[in-house]
Parts: C-alpha cells; structure tokens; sequence
C-alpha cells in the first residue's frame, strides 16, 4: 500500500490521481483507493484542507498522486448583484455553512432549508453536481459541522480570583 504523507509544490512525473469529496479533503489519516484501483493511505499534518490539483507523495517521493475534487451535491448561487450577493454570503456565514465564493458565485453542500432562505431574498438557487472548494475561514483550515455550542478554544477567559 501506498502512504501518502506530505505535499508538495511540483513534481516531473505524477503517478496517479485520488477524487475524494470535500469531506474526506477534510481528514488527515484516511484508507484510500486511488482512482486506478491501488490502495493508499494519507498521514497527513491535521488542520489542512486538500484542495483539488495539490500533490501529494510518499516519504521517498517514488509516488506522486494528484488530489482530485469530486463533483458533489451542491447548491449554488449565481448573481450580478454584489450587493445581494454579499448579503447572502453573510446570512450563510451567519450559519457557519462552509461556503466557496467567487466573483458572481456562491456554492455550499446542498441544503433545501438554506436554499429556501436565500430564495426568499429574491436568489436563483440550483442544485447540482460540482467539486466543493469552500473557503477555509479564518480560524479553521477545513469546513466543520457546527455544535449549538458556542464555547471557542480561541477565547481565554480570565481567571477569577
């Protein structure tokens, strides 16, 4: 088995390609089939996001695999208003949905309550399949299910006395 366990900027030869969805882009320690059929492993460093085109190799650098996005369940939303636009990104963000922007573009995994939402706001929302690239945000490196919780290991209380 091959064990992936470091990117890299750029490489001669790539041996090979691994879709995987933005779900398993998340995670660091995976069993993987590479898209011709042999088994992997990535040991990655935790807290990163595998975008779609990174390299990936094995300790000997033998092995070069391309990360692939995987066209997934989407819902997008496409807009000439920057203005609505925004205002739809900041109800989303709002929700801490993991969101991919781009000029005119707004794309999050498929959820009919939060097309309904922006429906409401007067958006066109289609769902589709597409590779998900979400933002990774400002104090993650990937996107996270959100717990109703909202105790931060970011904050330090003080102490009291």
């Amino acid at each position: 088995m091959i064990v992936l366990t470091r990117r890299i900027g750029a490489a001669d030869t790539v041996t090979g390609t691994l879709t995987l969805d933005v779900d398993s882009r998340i995670k660091s320690r995976l069993r993987v089939t590479l898209d011709d059929g042999r088994e992997a492993g990535l040991m990655l460093e935790r807290g990163h996001l595998l975008r779609g085109g990174e390299l990936l190799a094995d300790a000997a650098g033998s092995q070069v695999v391309r990360v692939l996005a995987a066209p997934e369940r989407v819902s997008t939303v496409r807009c000439d208003d920057p203005h609505l636009l925004a205002r739809a990104a900041y109800h989303l963000g709002n929700r801490h949905v993991p969101l991919q922007i781009e000029p005119g573009l707004l794309r999050y995994q498929h959820d009919h309550v939060l097309d309904d939402m922006l429906r409401g706001l007067g958006l066109a929302v289609d769902t589709e399949q597409a590779p998900f690239e979400p933002e990774a945000g400002a104090y993650q490196s990937a996107p996270h299910s959100h717990s109703h919780s909202h105790d931060h290991p970011f904050v330090r209380l003080p102490a009291h006395s």
